[in-house]
């Protein structure tokens, strides 16, 4: 975890765990975009798979009695997630014409 800065070290060394929300309302079509920083907001939402669901509460007043379903997201490079890999790194696959990416 995070610790404070001590006297004397910059703060721009330290690592922030910054994560981008894009939260949709399928049945108005409507879709925002929530830049989320706080660290205790975000753990709920760490080591989970494409398709488990996270209560909206640890995000704030706004979003309680909220369920969310993950349905995608990129590591730190860019590398976007597929349904059905089962590993939490990245791994090479082969596809054919016509298959999804």
């Amino acid at each position: 975890w995070l610790k404070p800065p001590s006297p004397g070290v910059a703060t721009s060394l330290l690592p922030s765990a910054t994560m981008k929300l894009n939260i949709a309302n399928p049945t108005t079509g409507c879709q925002k975009v929530y830049e989320i920083e706080d660290d205790k907001k975000l753990l709920p939402f760490f080591d989970k798979r494409m398709g488990a669901e996270v209560t909206g509460d640890t995000l704030g007043d706004e979003f309680k009695g909220y369920i969310f379903k993950i349905g995608g997201g990129n590591d730190k490079q860019g590398f976007p997630m597929k349904q059905g890999i089962l590993c939490n790194h990245r791994v090479r696959l082969l596809f054919k014409k016509g298959m999804s990416c």
